[in-house]
């Protein structure tokens, strides 16, 4: 009975430190590009946002809004970005890239749009209540935004046997706040071949 013991216990070891030793993490650059599954993914994310915010900035738009208000860099409100394709794509990431690239142009100011704006104005109303009048933000100050960008993500995909083709088309459209005129209007394909 001992020896019978002894095996068993022997064996459960065995089958924990199997089963614990099978995965490796290895840390990367998170600029590294990475595309395993052929999917959307971060590199797409950040290589759309800028290659797009390029396009918007040479567009006639700029010079335009320059001429006509006198004035320096607009404001954008990046608005929503709809995921229209056959996959999960989390397209807050996808729009804080865009943001991220228009702020890093020096060419507009970016303002808070969406849950981000709401709890700003939940901060400037709680200041109201519980911080000193000397230091709490005061309503009314906030800048209106000259533009609001909003777009699409779409994919087609296509597969036979061990092949699998995705194409993705990214539209993005660039609304004045004003007068709801589309002032620039801008899209991007990828297409993406996997086999396995």
């Amino acid at each position: 009975m001992n020896n019978l013991l002894k095996i068993l216990v022997i064996s459960a070891v065995i089958v924990l430190v199997v089963g614990c030793g099978g995965r490796d993490v290895t840390r990367t650059d998170p600029d590294m590009v990475t595309d395993l599954s052929g999917y959307w993914n971060e590199t797409d994310a950040h290589m759309v946002a800028d290659t797009m915010v390029t396009q918007c900035l040479s567009g006639l738009w700029l010079s335009d809004f320059s001429s006509r208000e006198g004035r320096g860099r607009p404001v954008i409100v990046v608005g929503g970005i709809f995921n229209e394709s056959s996959e999960h794509i989390n397209t807050d990431i996808f729009m804080n890239a865009i943001e991220q690239s228009l702020l890093e142009s020096g060419e507009a100011q970016i303002a808070a749009g969406g849950d981000s704006r709401g709890e700003v104005r939940a901060e400037r109303e709680d200041q109201t209540i519980f911080a000193s009048t000397a230091t709490a933000a005061a309503f009314g100050h906030e800048i209106g935004a000259d533009f609001v960008m909003t777009g699409s993500i779409g994919s087609i995909v296509d597969e036979e046997g061990s092949t699998r083709s995705i194409y993705y088309q990214i539209s993005l459209e660039l609304i004045d706040v004003e007068t709801a005129l589309k002032s620039w209007i801008g899209s991007l394909e990828i297409k993406k071949m996997i086999e396995w």
